[in-house]
């Protein structure tokens, strides 16, 4: 089972204006950045040393019959545009990831880039995760990875839950539902950002995509889908996997939750969804488990298929995991003795015998023994959407067969927290996630994270900085000129482990599954 749902768990006062403010106000409102885009000029501003454009359309809003449909252009504007503050964030229902949006209006990129930027640089098109449930862009301010790298970073929403994932079955004379609409919209994103890159000083030949847990899962499908060729040069997946839901499952599931909300008649399901309020969708969604859909447009084939097969796209390729991802996802479960027997039972089935010597309750220590036993459970088996221990680095190898690849393994065990202090005393380790707000300062889970790094951990951030975008300007990670550990190519047998305090080492994959059982889970 994929349960996207548990990817989801992951979770300025204004004062009066002087004259004087306001005509400084207006000083920097004539000096603020400006770039003519293919659909209308946008004005920016300057924080900091860094170019930021934020909440530009890259598609029209997918309104009314636009709803479920794949996203369409963005209508033209005249004059500038301003463009000083994220757009929505897609339908979703709260989370650690943001509050509840009912926004439909969602579609709309943001660029940062070293201030007054211009000629050709890479650029980074990175794509947040949430379980497809929830999250948005406005959690991934790329201001340093630009500043730090002389990059272009872009980030966009794309549609979520049901409303970028459901699938219908043709019937009679009602339309289907294809799905994928995240994934289409990622897409249209994408083209908008090669069709606009050399205006903000990119290069358009130059993309590197990158994504985090569903991001992730959604590299690897830009890796398989037809309609993604030739969009990126380089690729990062983030706590991904390629898992996918074939189209035979996902449209009886499709009409499941359709009936839910009183669409019955199959042949007008699809019009009976497009007149719902989007709250009401959103509420009926609360139990749903969307993820994206295979057999047809866009993605002909699985992803997992495809990689076994060879079937993707052969570029440079980063690809990571975090040493406890399942600290993260284990916290949905009740931290006690019986839980953990009635997890493991639930889950193995004949395997639990096994798998209780393997991972004896005895073996871990604290007021979160039974969490911290479900955790290692989950990290390493890939329980969840086969994101963890053993299947990354079994799928980190299929690719390797087939492309240049560096793996690394995000080892802070130390890290504050996705929600510091929240629950009291629980030791996060290196979670799903974790690694983000080392590279992106603003994310966080409703708690700000960075202002709990160590100075060590604050090194390990601009090792990881300097890393990510060494690759995104040179499609390696090996950094001239910086005393950064040599990060190895996979198919040497190592992969690089990143520490705090300038301690990142390579590891041999011996170690890294032996720290993961991988020789029981792999027979298994």
């Amino acid at each position: 089972m994929v349960r996207f749902r548990l990817l989801a768990a992951v979770v300025a006062l204004a004062l009066p204006m002087s004259a004087v403010g306001a005509a400084q106000a207006e000083a920097a409102a004539d000096q603020a950045p400006i770039v003519r885009t293919d659909h209308g000029a946008v004005r920016g501003a300057t924080v900091g040393g860094v170019d930021e454009f934020l909440g530009v359309p890259f598609a029209a809003p997918p309104l009314g019959d636009r709803r479920f449909a794949a996203p369409a252009p963005a209508p033209r504007w005249d004059g500038v545009r301003q463009a000083t503050s994220y757009g929505p964030a897609c339908a979703q229902l709260a989370s650690g990831n943001g509050p509840r949006s009912d926004a439909e209006d969602c579609l709309y990129a943001n660029v940062f880039r070293p201030a007054g930027a211009h000629g050709r640089l890479p650029v980074l098109f990175f794509i947040y995760g949430g379980g497809f449930q929830n999250g948005g862009a406005q959690q991934y301010d790329g201001a340093k990875l630009a500043a730090d790298n002389h990059v272009v970073v872009v980030t966009a929403n794309y549609r979520l839950n049901v409303f970028g994932l459901l699938a219908l079955a043709r019937s009679g004379g009602g339309g289907g539902l294809g799905g994928d609409y995240s994934l289409l919209d990622q897409q249209a994103a994408l083209r908008w950002t090669r069709a606009n890159a050399a205006a903000f000083g990119g290069d358009p030949r130059a993309v590197t995509v990158g994504g985090e847990s569903a991001g992730g899962v959604s590299v690897c499908a830009h890796l398989a889908a037809p309609g993604s060729a030739g969009l990126f040069r380089a690729a990062i997946m983030q706590s991904g996997s390629c898992v996918s839901t074939p189209r035979a499952e996902a449209e009886p599931a499709g009409a499941a939750f359709a009936r839910t909300v009183g669409c019955t008649d199959p042949a007008a399901m699809v019009a009976c969804l497009r007149a719902k309020p989007a709250a009401e969708l959103l509420d009926a969604s609360a139990d749903t488990d969307l993820g994206l859909v295979n057999g047809g447009d866009p993605l002909p084939t699985a992803p997992a298929d495809a990689v076994a097969s060879g079937r993707v796209q052969r570029v440079p390729m980063i690809f990571g995991v975090n040493h406890d991802e399942g600290r993260t996802f284990a916290l949905d479960w009740d931290d006690t003795p019986a839980s953990y027997r009635d997890f493991v039972t639930g889950s193995f089935g004949a395997r639990a015998p096994e798998v209780f010597r393997r991972y004896p309750l005895s073996a871990y220590s604290g007021p979160y023994a039974p969490t911290y036993a479900i955790a290692a459970i989950l990290t390493d088996s890939g329980l969840i959407a086969d994101i963890g221990g053993c299947p990354t680095l079994r799928l980190a190898r299929r690719f390797s067969a087939v492309t240049r690849v560096r793996m690394y393994q995000f080892d802070d065990r130390k890290f504050p927290g996705l929600t510091p202090g929240t629950p009291p005393g629980y030791v996060w380790g290196a979670p799903h996630a974790g690694e983000l707000a080392y590279l992106f300062p603003s994310f966080d889970n409703g708690t700000p994270i960075t202002p709990y790094f160590t100075a060590a951990q604050r090194r390990l951030a601009d090792d990881m900085s300097h890393y990510w975008g060494s690759f995104v300007r040179r499609t390696t990670p090996n950094a001239p000129g910086r005393r950064l550990a040599r990060w190895p190519a996979l198919a040497s047998g190592a992969m690089l482990s990143l520490r705090p305090g300038g301690r990142s080492t390579p590891i041999s994959l011996a170690e890294y599954r032996a720290q993961h059982q991988c020789d029981f889970w792999d027979a298994n």
